[in-house]
């Protein structure tokens, strides 16, 4: 994985562009450098491109789900990862977290969550 610069890379993956949107100023604002992919093999393209400190990853997105996506990122990374999505059951999260997710979070979310929870993850790892 590259060296992260003073604003590391959040990888943002989410097909909505409202929430990539959203996400992206909360974390330009708090000092972070997002990304957006719109779909799961766009994810991953990015991924190895740019070797962000941090994924954001929803569930349902077109061409490769979220979970097939996070799948392959644990197959080659231990980059954290954030899983995103309006699925808020219990067994979704634990499958979540034991498919190799460090954290998750439902929407709607708020700007003080997210930020808490990516620093959190990142004070791990960088």
């Amino acid at each position: 994985m590259t060296e992260h610069p003073e604003r590391p890379t959040i990888l943002i993956a989410d097909d909505d562009p409202f929430v990539s949107d959203v996400l992206a100023a909360f974390l330009r604002t708090a000092g972070y450098e997002p990304l957006i992919a719109t779909n799961g093999r766009e994810a991953l393209a990015m991924f190895d491109l740019h070797g962000p400190a941090l994924v954001m990853l929803d569930l349902v997105m077109p061409e490769m789900d979220g979970w097939e996506v996070c799948r392959q990122l644990r197959a080659r990374s231990k980059v954290p990862v954030i899983m995103l999505t309006g699925r808020s059951s219990e067994s979704e999260k634990v499958a979540g977290l034991e498919l190799g997710a460090d954290d998750y979070v439902t929407k709607p979310f708020t700007e003080p969550e997210v930020v808490a929870r990516v620093r959190a993850l990142l004070r791990r790892v960088i």
